[in-house]
């Protein structure tokens, strides 16, 4: 599962300062002299010179974007131009903010006066059950547990950390957008010294070069993703792409959207998928700015897989929209769906918020009793999602060996209110489609 709009301190590579910009006193509280009219203390220098190059695992202040310093771990180093202890770039995360701000920065961006020791990473602690296990275990176990890949082992985990650690590609250019990227994506290999890769934004191949991109743009025909149209309402368009049919675009999506999704899967094998591409259209052509894939054949009632709305578009009620659009097919479909699990802390979120939304919203409307199977039946939301989420609320009791919903208007008011706006409409008769079985 991936992620939806995910809100974070930091939104599109710009975070709000936390409280910890470095103070340009000096331990006394006055303000220091420039550096050039001072000479500095022989032990002081010989000192910092003696740290470098940093460890991986060292802990710094590091001078942002923003201007402050933050505090931020050596997660790898790597050398530049020349053969001394000063010639290398550290790539460092922000230990304040998610994963996707890491970023490699220069030695004159650290503070070394801050400099900790690497912290021994074999130093155990005891956890709730008992077990040893290392701080840095410890924390990876406990991230995991949010991001969702519970389905590792220990060892397997591991060496996902340490093939994703470091981001491959800084930026991408889709259309009109320059975009910062969030994670490591495993492009090919050829594609391993591209910092920054164009995409064309309707076929989805990417590029080395601006110039390669502009001579694929005036050969490529298509205006659109090379799918079927299946809703329209004013600018917005979805199409429905089979991956078997359209292999290529496919996995260059997921290669694409694997940059700003951490522990997604990447599928190789897109056969066994469709791909709802939500794209804003004008006189150019029809622009992607998010998507969601399912499963053609689901034995666990999935309608869908993974879901991601680009950071562009962010921030529009574009992934409520697509969670809602996934639900829809569901009644086409005669079926109840659920997302595929582990849902992600956020994701969880966000799927709380509709279901709460559509729940309320009909226990508000209906008169007299009703029951879990009649709600799933009206929503295509599976049983076990409405009963959660109803328990959450506290608007639902056990009594006599059933499940009884105590509506209580106010109440009601008071959790629709907090659950927040319900993002765009799918207006149910712009949508025409066929379930995939009956295409077939």
């Amino acid at each position: 599962m991936g992620s939806l709009d995910t809100p974070i301190s930091a939104e599109n590579g710009s975070a709000h300062a936390s409280g910890h910009g470095k103070s340009p006193l000096t331990d006394g509280g006055a303000r220091a002299a420039p550096a050039d009219s001072v000479p500095e203390f022989e032990p002081s220098k010989r000192r910092r010179s003696s740290m470098l190059p940093l460890e991986v695992g060292t802990r710094v202040m590091c001078r942002w974007r923003d201007g402050k310093y933050h505090p931020v771990k050596v997660i790898e180093r790597r050398r530049v131009h020349g053969c001394g202890p000063n010639d290398y770039e550290y790539y460092v995360h922000y230990t304040e903010f998610n994963r996707r701000l890491d970023e490699w920065v220069k030695l004159d961006q650290l503070d070394l006066d801050s400099v900790e020791a690497v912290v021994d990473e074999k130093v155990e602690e005891k956890g709730a059950s008992g077990l040893k296990m290392t701080r840095h275990q410890k924390r990876k176990i406990d991230e995991t547990h949010v991001e969702g890949h519970e389905e590792l082992d220990a060892a397997s985990l591991r060496e996902h950390e340490e093939f994703t650690k470091v981001k491959n590609i800084a930026t991408i250019e889709l259309g009109r957008y320059e975009i910062e990227t969030w994670y490591f994506s495993p492009f090919p290999s050829e594609y391993n010294d591209c910092l920054k890769l164009f995409f064309c934004e309707f076929c989805l191949n990417f590029m080395k070069r601006k110039e390669q991109l502009q001579r694929h743009m005036k050969k490529c025909d298509l205006k659109h993703p090379p799918g079927d149209e299946i809703y329209r309402s004013g600018t917005l368009s979805m199409f429905e792409v089979d991956g078997k049919k359209n292999k290529v675009y496919g996995q260059n999506l997921c290669y694409l959207a694997k940059l700003f999704l951490d522990h997604k899967t990447l599928y190789y094998d897109v056969d066994l998928f469709l791909f709802y591409v939500l794209c804003e259209c004008d006189e150019r052509g029809c622009h992607m700015v998010g998507y969601f894939s399912k499963e053609k054949h689901s034995e666990e009632s999935y309608n869908l897989a993974c879901i991601l709305t680009l950071p562009p578009y962010q921030r529009k009620g574009y992934g409520k929209f697509l969670i809602a659009f996934s639900y829809e097919l569901s009644k086409k479909e005669g079926k109840v769906g659920t997302p595929e699990r582990p849902l992600s802390d956020l994701g969880l979120l966000s799927y709380r918020g509709y279901w709460t939304r559509v729940l309320l919203d009909i226990l508000k409307k209906h008169k007299g009793n009703i029951s879990i199977k009649e709600l799933s039946d009206m929503t295509a939301i599976k049983a076990e999602d409405i009963l959660t989420t109803l328990q959450s609320l506290e608007l639902i009791q056990y009594r006599k060996g059933q499940h009884v919903i105590c509506a209580d208007p106010k109440v009601l008011d008071r959790h629709l209110k907090a659950a927040g706006r319900g993002g765009l409409d799918v207006d149910v008769c712009k949508l025409i489609w066929t379930p995939y079985k009956e295409q077939n």
